[in-house]
């Protein structure tokens, strides 16, 4: 078994699990704060977007991790919506789906492997911004963008391998993206125990 094909073989399961626990926090949780609908509605279309891309490239690992990820995606935008977000969010999403089917039909997969390249960029920034806006991430989920952010890691550095441009600037962004909500929400996370630890001192 060569380097490529285990790498190929984590990013699919990375692929398969990412999204669970966002969908899982949203169960518990029973509230979407700091959920952006628009990024989970962005990367189901995405993830889709990526799975056709792979089946049309010959590459059965990019069409198993992502079409997994897309549905439960699908299933995290219905949720998101059903716990509190609003359709009103939505602005890259319908957008992004009508880039990727003109793109698609209209110039074949090398000009859709570029669009695709800058779609894990375009769909994480919505989560971003919601992230660093509001206060209250209660709903948002550590683990999967700690996930995403192993998944362009691993995804990075099989493009490397296998020399496909678009999944390696992928990579780089769906990394550099996630490390940013990580962060915010670590941030969240211990300055909510600061002030747990001072009210009970008080």
């Amino acid at each position: 078994m060569n380097i490529p094909t285990i790498l190929g073989s984590v990013g699919t399961l990375i692929g398969l699990v990412r999204a669970v626990p966002q969908l899982v926090r949203l169960l518990r949780a029973r509230g979407a704060f700091g959920v952006s609908v628009d990024t989970a509605a962005t990367s189901s279309i995405v993830s889709l977007g990526w799975a056709a891309y792979g089946l049309l490239t010959g590459q059965t690992y990019v069409v198993l991790a992502t079409g997994s990820s897309g549905l439960i995606f699908a299933i995290i935008t219905v949720m998101a919506l059903r716990y509190g977000r609003s359709v009103r969010e939505f602005r890259v999403a319908p957008l992004w789906l009508v880039v990727l089917l003109v793109t698609g039909f209209a110039f074949g997969t090398d000009v859709l492997g570029i669009v695709l390249a800058l779609s894990a960029l375009v769909s994480n920034i919505p989560q971003i911004l919601v992230a660093y806006r509001e206060d209250n991430l209660h709903g948002l989920s550590l683990g999967t963008w700690l996930l995403s952010l192993s998944d362009g890691l691993v995804w990075g550095t099989y493009a490397l391998l296998q020399h496909d441009v678009s999944i390696i600037a992928s990579g780089a962004f769906q990394s550099t993206t996630s490390a940013l909500i990580v962060a915010r929400i670590i941030y969240q996370l211990s300055n909510k125990k600061t002030t747990d630890g001072e009210l009970a001192s008080e």
